[in-house]
């Protein structure tokens, strides 16, 4: 969402994370940010100005994503489970901070019975001084520009005296079909790692990759300029590519692999092989080390008899090469699984700066 939001013309001046590994990569990519380990149930809106020498001046929006393991429908979806009151303490921190706007993102079984009784009552504990825009709604990555299968509930508020922020339109083509790259746009530039050894224990790729096939794959690359992408200008150091450390698989997975079609699970471990011309499903993330410690199901590479590797998610996912992960395959897939793509956090975003800049027309007339 960090990315996202920068790319949709925020600063972004502060971020909180519990996990350390999580709070440390997220300084890499945003190094003028002021990343916090901490928990928010114990933080409030004056130590986090605080903290991060935010002052008092005035913020126009706070977003984030409280922790989903409550509610998603592939877990337990415990009703009293401890991470479902962080959406309690995102309304606190709200009202604390007294942000212009605000997004929350989540997954679909927030919307699910019994679970909305959360959603009222954050809605209940803002209403004073904010509005939710009604109603929530869902949005799938794959009708902003990212090609993959990702739907999860937005909350967008703002002041009650402020401009209304709408849910971003889908962009579809002329048949009405959402607008997105393929798996193979995504990565076939990446396919030369199986011809190096060396991934089996490193995560960097040092070499020239094969030319981009499409537009998308150019952009993340850093080869061409996104017109509509406002971040910072990162660069990373030219023929080092990170995240592209590769799965040992044993002799018996390779043969299951080898006999999977795309488009169906193998009949074991149940990945899914992709589609070259198809879009990737969603990626998750996998428990943490409080539950098991369970890696998630990470798909098949179309032509590849062998799991992708994290940097091939990320593209599937809209990250740029430049972004940084974890140099271990489970974190780095945890943090990709976790992370709201950043095409996707942009078009929210960008609903958000059209309000803003109505906001200072309206002050200069």
């Amino acid at each position: 969402m960090s990315l996202g939001f920068e790319q949709g013309g925020f600063d972004i001046v502060a971020g909180v994370d519990i996990d350390p590994l999580n709070a440390a990569i997220h300084s890499v990519n945003f190094p003028d940010c002021k990343t916090l380990c901490a928990d928010v149930s114990g933080l409030s809106g004056t130590e986090l100005r605080s903290r991060a020498g935010l002052g008092e001046g005035e913020i126009d929006v706070v977003f984030g994503g409280p922790p989903c393991g409550g509610y998603s429908v592939m877990g337990r979806r415990n009703v009293d489970d401890p991470r479902n009151r962080l959406l309690s303490h995102f309304a606190r921190l709200v009202l604390e901070l007294e942000p212009r706007y605000f997004v929350v993102e989540n997954v679909g079984g927030l919307l699910i019975d019994p679970m909305p009784k959360h959603v009222e009552a954050f809605k209940s504990r803002l209403r004073s001084e904010y509005r939710v825009v009604e109603p929530i709604q869902a949005l799938d990555a794959r009708d902003f520009g990212v090609p993959q299968r990702r739907r999860r509930i937005f909350i967008l508020g703002c002041k009650k005296e402020l401009i209304t922020p709408e849910y971003p339109t889908v962009h579809r083509n002329a048949n009405g079909a959402p607008i997105h790259p393929t798996v193979w746009d995504a990565i076939e530039d990446l396919s030369d790692i199986d011809d190096l050894e060396e991934l089996l224990e490193s995560d960097v790729y040092t070499g020239e990759l094969r030319p981009a096939r499409s537009r998308y794959a150019e952009i993340l690359r850093g080869e061409v300029k996104d017109p509509d992408d406002f971040s910072h200008v990162r660069k990373g150091v030219p023929g080092r590519l990170t995240g592209c450390g590769r799965i040992d698989h044993t002799a018996e997975v390779i043969r299951r692999f080898e006999a999977t079609q795309p488009g169906t699970r193998d009949s074991i471990s149940k990945f899914y092989r992709l589609i070259e011309d198809g879009i990737a499903p969603t990626l998750r993330a996998g428990t943490d080390a409080s539950r098991g410690s369970h890696s998630a199901a990470r798909p098949i590479h179309p032509i590849k008899s062998r799991c992708i590797t994290v940097r091939e998610g990320a593209r599937l996912h809209s990250f740029p090469d430049w972004f940084e992960f974890h140099s271990t395959k489970w974190h780095g897939f945890q943090q990709v699984g976790n992370s709201v793509p950043p095409l996707l956090a942009r078009a929210v975003s960008k609903s958000i700066q059209a309000c803003l800049r109505k906001l200072g027309a309206n002050e200069n007339d």
